[in-house]
């Protein structure tokens, strides 16, 4: 458990860093929705510039004249917009006719000039509405702004004061537009990143918080494995102590002093026989018994280590006719509670073999890889349809339940198997 800590920590690293890194695409994805926003608030203004312009100024000082062309009345708005309209980013203004002709302009050069007014400036001369676009400076009407790179266009309806409608147009500097829409999401920038940090901070402690939490309850799982597989591990050992001083010498003895009573009987007579058989019968049970033995309790395991223990295993099914092929690296040195929980999945599996899996060979092979102890345990026998594995109350119940046991312990536990194809039981655990 002296990991808990590094564990710990690295799991709050972990976060914070994942976090940094949410917190700076949320923090992009922010700066990009208020320079949006600035932009669009920059252009509304522009369109109420416009609109206070176009109704407030223009509109009011059209004549008669203006609109036939009359120079006096050109040079009279020619004073209006220069000394009231045409100042800061405002670079150009232009009065459409319904028709598409220029009745007046800054640049007296576009006077007169007929062009094909688009929908949307038709919509805005009949509704008197202001609408706002990217100046298109490849059109001919907008020859003399091509100078300024690019420009806002911002064009509404008004009316003469004889009711006429026409068309307004301003052009404005789109770097004023922009410039404007820096400023309005730059002020609220330094909030928004404060903000941001501080959640990030706030979280920390709470990972740390979680983090223990979440390592103090698996180490009281982990605890809690130790001394179920520790109570187990003495239960067995008392239970075969048990076994082997009381029922296993008892039998023993049956067995030696039947074979000493057929001893004194009459060769051939009945009753011999039965003495005799009823001595092989006690050997037989005693021999089960200390099988049973080596699988509640295996000494070779705690004596000789885990390869000695596997080979019992695989001698009790090569004694039914299984070729069992074992393969341990000699140089093996592995912690007691890992040995005991490979050897208890092993176990299972061989026992699983020998039940149900009518099979002719098995592999059992121990290795260790990156740092961690692997087990596995392949059959070629009939196996069986995973997807109905999980309904089954029988036979590989056990297999079931040492899979939750290495999952507790913090280790992996696969089962694979397919009718005709053999079972593989694969068990990894991580070393310390």
């Amino acid at each position: 458990m002296k990991k808990g800590p590094s564990s710990i920590a690295t799991a709050v690293l972990q976060f914070a860093v994942t976090g940094t890194v949410v917190v700076l695409l949320l923090g992009f994805a922010a700066v990009e929705v208020l320079r949006h926003t600035g932009t669009t608030e920059a252009i509304n203004d522009a369109k109420q510039v416009t609109r206070i312009a176009g109704r407030g100024i223009v509109a009011p000082n059209i004549t008669a004249g203006l609109e036939r062309g009359d120079p006096k009345a050109i040079a009279a708005m020619d004073r209006v917009i220069h000394s009231r309209v045409l100042e800061g980013d405002v670079v150009r203004v232009k009065l459409w006719a319904p028709d598409g002709t220029i009745l007046y302009s800054d640049e007296h050069r576009l006077i007169g000039y007929k062009g094909v007014l688009g929908a949307d400036d038709l919509e805005a001369l009949r509704e008197g509405t202001t609408d706002a676009e990217v100046s298109d400076l490849s059109r001919p009407e907008n020859r003399f702004e091509r100078p300024h790179k690019k420009l806002l266009e911002v064009y509404m309806g008004v009316k003469t004061p004889q009711g006429r409608p026409l068309l307004f147009e301003s052009y404005l500097r789109f770097s004023s537009i922009s410039a404007s829409g820096q400023r309005l999401w730059k002020r609220f920038l330094p909030a928004l990143v404060v903000a941001l940090i501080l959640l990030e901070l706030a979280q920390i402690p709470l990972a740390y918080s979680l983090a223990r939490r979440v390592r103090r309850g698996q180490q009281e799982r982990e605890a809690l494995l130790r001394r179920a597989i520790d109570a187990s591990s003495l239960e067995r050992r008392r239970i075969a102590g048990d076994l082997h001083d009381g029922v296993v010498q008892n039998l023993a003895g049956v067995s030696y002093g039947l074979s000493a009573a057929a001893e004194q009987l009459p060769a051939g007579s009945p009753t011999r026989s039965a003495v005799e058989e009823g001595a092989t019968e006690a050997r037989r049970t005693v021999r089960e018994l200390r099988t049973l033995l080596v699988d509640i309790y295996p000494p070779a395991l705690h004596r000789s280590g885990l390869h000695a223990a596997l080979a019992d295993l695989a001698k009790g099914l090569g004694d039914e006719g299984i070729e069992v092929r074992l393969s341990v690296p000699p140089d093996l040195g592995l912690p007691g509670d890992i040995e005991a929980l490979m050897f208890r999945t092993a176990q299972e599996a061989l026992r699983n073999v020998r039940q149900h899996a009518d099979a002719h060979s098995v592999e059992v092979s121990v290795a260790v890889e990156l740092g961690r102890a692997v087990l596995e345990v392949s059959d070629d026998g009939r196996g069986f349809d995973m997807r109905t594995v999980e309904q089954q109350s029988e036979g590989h119940f056990g297999l079931r339940m040492m899979g939750d046991l290495v999952r507790d312990a913090g280790g992996r536990f696969d089962l694979v198997s397919a009718p005709g194809e053999g079972t593989s039981v694969r068990m990894e655990v991580a070393l310390p």
